[in-house]
């Protein structure tokens, strides 16, 4: 990453904190782009890399595979309270005091899974991954939005998928080539944080900070009244490619090891979750210039085959099937939450920025967070993760069928 750094005069419609002034020197703004780009990709790096440790932790602290439910619920339900609680904050005190905080928070969650030696300990570790992460996606969100609105909104559908490919396969690959995989990875992750809390320091605020950071603490979805109908319309397609990510999330490792035979490794488990991200962050790459409508239009229908071909591949147990229904999945996320994003951030005005994206975000994790526990919970009880499968992802389908027929209409 470029951290090349030279003296910035900040726009007209940004003043800077007055905790930066006394800083001589300041990162480019390119150099700041890529940073604020490097934190949402790490920091949900750091969300997935525990995903391939879950099954050696039940057997070494033998807990029920509901609490491998709620460990991955309890994430979700982490980043939503911290969208409804913090998400306009940096729009208050500014972008550089959250994304501090946020960074040291992300090292300091990684020292407690290090540490574990129990639920409890991975639990927490969790609710502080997630407390920060739902800050900073907001914060850093904003930020990039500040700098380059046409490569920022880019930015902001990019990273995400980037993150999540990188962060499972990262660990999966420890696993299986490093010692001390269960320390390494999260060493590693830790360090890239520090780091990053470190540049954010020497980087230009670009919001107008403003009085009201207390207030702004207090739960409120604000959405502008010029973007509350398109955000509506938006939102099936918002809803559906993050309910297909909980699925993956959540039975994707476990579906593609049991139709391997039972002879998959902690790699192949973590590429499900790396072919859905990472041919999502492809394909929002390849149609980047297309205009939004088409974006939403493809995504749905991207989806709705890419579920149906991998629903099939469960019922013929083709684990080669499954990931080739993954990848067109994966294009679906990619160009639907690219369509939607898009669509919301030509509307919004730079003091609205981080308060808006909360809102799309706790939208999406509830989408994510909430079907994906419900899921672990019927694996649980039902004792059968095909049949799970099938009811999850009929659900996913529905909904993609949902958004092509409001693409359609409109």
């Amino acid at each position: 990453m470029t951290t090349a750094c030279t003296t910035v005069t900040p726009s007209a419609t940004a003043r800077p904190a007055a905790a930066t002034r006394h800083v001589p020197w300041r990162l480019s703004p390119n150099a700041a782009f890529l940073l604020q780009a490097s934190m949402t990709l790490g920091f949900l790096a750091g969300s997935s890399a525990p995903t391939p440790f879950y099954a050696i932790y039940q057997r070494a602290w033998g807990f029920s595979s509901t609490m491998l439910t709620v460990a991955f619920g309890v994430y979700a339900i982490a980043v939503l309270l911290a969208l409804l609680f913090g998400g306009r904050l940096s729009d208050h005190v500014g972008r550089r005091p959250v994304l501090i905080g946020a960074a040291l928070a992300q090292a300091a969650s990684m020292l407690i899974f290090a540490s574990a030696d129990g639920l409890q300990d991975l639990l927490l570790a969790r609710v502080v991954q997630g407390v920060s992460a739902g800050v900073a996606i907001a914060a850093a969100g904003a930020g990039l939005l500040d700098i380059d609105k046409g490569r920022g909104a880019l930015a902001n559908s990019l990273a995400p998928m980037m993150g999540t490919a990188v962060g499972g396969l990262l660990a999966g690959t420890m696993i299986r080539y490093l010692p001390a995989p269960m320390h390494l990875v999260y060493a590693v992750l830790g360090v890239v944080f520090v780091m990053q809390a470190v540049l954010v320091y020497f980087m230009a605020e670009t919001a107008a900070v403003k009085g009201g950071a207390l207030a702004s603490l207090k739960p409120r979805l604000a959405v502008p009244a010029g973007v509350r109908g398109p955000l509506l319309r938006v939102a099936p397609a918002l809803v559906s490619v993050w309910t297909m990510a909980g699925f993956y999330a959540s039975l994707g490792p476990t579906l593609l090891n049991g139709l391997s035979g039972g002879a998959g490794s902690v790699i192949l488990g973590s590429s499900a979750l790396f072919v859905l991200a990472g041919s999502g962050a492809l394909a929002v790459l390849v149609t980047r210039n297309l205009e939004p409508h088409a974006l939403l239009r493809l995504g749905a229908g991207a989806l709705l085959v890419g579920m149906a071909t991998a629903m099939a591949a469960v019922a013929l147990r083709e684990p080669g099937l499954f990931l080739l229904g993954t990848a067109v999945a994966g294009i679906g996320f990619g160009t639907g939450f690219q369509g939607a994003l898009r669509t919301i951030i030509g509307l919004i005005q730079a003091h609205e920025r981080a308060a808006v994206l909360a809102v799309l975000f706790v939208i999406s994790y509830l989408a994510m967070g909430l079907p994906a526990m419900a899921a672990g919970y019927g694996v649980a009880h039902q004792g059968s993760i095909a049949s799970t499968a099938y009811e999850f992802g009929s659900g996913v389908i529905l909904l993609a069928l949902l958004a092509l027929f409001g693409t359609v209409r409109r």
